[in-house]
């Protein structure tokens, strides 16, 4: 894949990346902008993800129906997502209708209209989204984690907001909003399909090569003056008790991040993992457990998560623990690294053959790092990675002190509490 991706950055700071795949029938093509909920305002929290519905209720040519129209009408499909650092607008279509696809996507880019009426339809709409995360205990839990693991910052706060300030936002602060993050220093136009480099940078230019200039901004950092804390339990009447438990650390960038990536197979992304066939398979303390790395930019977390009965609590963080503390004393064998690692190729191969996985892959990548990491490069990293640098990779990230416990349960009393904490930090 590394000879097909291309890179141009207009006059204005639009970067416009491509992969190019002859082999499709389709193209999935993307505008990125390096503003997500970790840049909002306390008082604006969920304007980010405020703004990417907004986007889609109409502009100064198109209705909303006229929108959705103009790409399911050519078979195509249109989505959009909010991150913590990053916003994604998406179409993907047959290759001959990519002109079209673009043409809409650059018009809900540029020339929303943010009506009064549909900006206070859309807030109730998004109250009720956040009602619905509200009232699904599983989702619930990792508010209440990212809130434990990055105190009064804004990486802890729900990306769709709260009621509050989404009631406190008004069509001058959403539109000043997009006006000063919106801007083509912190755009990345990104396409893959049946596609050519030039053609597609002579059309991005024609669309967007006059947008504002403008210079991505920053997020407050996360230093080790942010503050976490240790456990946060929540109380629900619920059948399931659902914990996260999450592990601070570093960010993308770091060079550990290939050795973290195969730990976190081994422990718990998949069905084979440790974790799995230990509290699943072999003690049937869940139906679901798994683990998880989230890395953003200077700080990242490692997190599992499970369902189970309250009575399995304590003894299934437990097991959770025990699983870590090996991770920090034993070597990897070298059977299972082989198998985590195969996987991690075999994931990332059969992933890049979707156009719209090649273009998410391309365009997070001139985001997150300036530059698309080929695959044979992860690859060569990941082969790279022995038993003992998970090993040390584990002693000096699998910390007690950089670990939070969140739990929403049945009602728990004060002495289950009290041994779930003990037994969730015993590694």
């Amino acid at each position: 894949m590394s000879n097909e991706v291309k890179t141009t950055r207009l006059p204005n700071g639009v970067r416009v990346v491509t992969s190019a795949m002859p082999h499709v029938q389709s193209v999935t093509l993307g505008i990125w902008i390096g503003v997500g909920a970790r840049h909002e305002p306390g008082a604006q929290s969920g304007v980010s993800h405020f703004l990417e519905h907004l986007l889609f209720k109409g502009t100064k040519r198109r209705s909303s129906r006229a929108i959705s129209q103009a790409i399911e009408g050519r078979g195509g499909y249109l989505n959009a997502f909010t991150q913590e650092e990053s916003t994604c607008y998406y179409a993907r279509v047959p290759f001959d209708h990519m002109r079209q696809a673009m043409d809409v996507l650059v018009d809900m880019f540029l020339n929303a209209r943010f009506d009064r009426a549909d900006i206070d339809k859309e807030r109730g709409v998004i109250v009720e989204e956040i009602m619905m995360y509200r009232d699904q205990p599983q989702h619930r839990v990792y508010d209440l984690l990212a809130e434990s693991l990055w105190k009064e910052h804004a990486l802890g706060r729900p990306i769709v907001g709260t009621p509050e300030t989404l009631g406190s936002l008004s069509r001058r602060d959403i539109v000043g909003y997009r006006d000063a993050r919106y801007r083509g220093g912190s755009t990345v136009f990104a396409l893959a399909g049946c596609i050519e480099h030039e053609a597609c940078v002579e059309l991005v230019s024609g669309f967007l090569g006059r947008h504002d200039r403008g210079a991505r901004l920053r997020a407050t950092a996360v230093t080790p003056r942010v503050g976490q804390s240790r456990t946060a339990f929540e109380g629900r009447e619920i059948e399931q008790t659902h914990v996260a438990l999450g592990i601070r650390m570093f960010g993308r960038s770091d060079e550990r991040r290939y050795a973290l990536r195969l730990l976190n197979v081994v422990l718990g992304e998949n069905m084979s993992s440790r974790l799995f066939q230990i509290v699943r398979e072999k003690h049937g303390l869940a139906y679901s457990i798994s683990s998880s790395c989230q890395l953003h930019d200077e700080t990242g977390a490692l997190i599992v998560s499970a369902g189970l009965d309250k009575a399995q609590l304590v003894k299934t963080l437990g097991l959770i623990s025990r699983e870590l503390l090996r991770l920090k004393q034993d070597p990897i064998g070298g059977v299972e690294l082989k198998r985590a690692r195969e996987y991690v190729i075999g994931q990332l191969r059969l992933g890049l053959e979707s156009t719209s996985n090649r273009m998410m892959w391309i365009g997070d990548h001139i985001l997150s790092h300036g530059r698309v990491i080929p695959p044979e490069e992860t690859i060569r990293e990941v082969t790279r990675v022995t038993a003992d640098d998970i090993r040390k990779l584990a002693r000096a990230v699998l910390r007690p002190g950089h670990t939070s416990l969140a739990v929403v349960s049945p009602a728990l009393d004060g002495t289950v509490r009290r041994e779930a904490a003990r037994a969730a930090l015993a590694f």
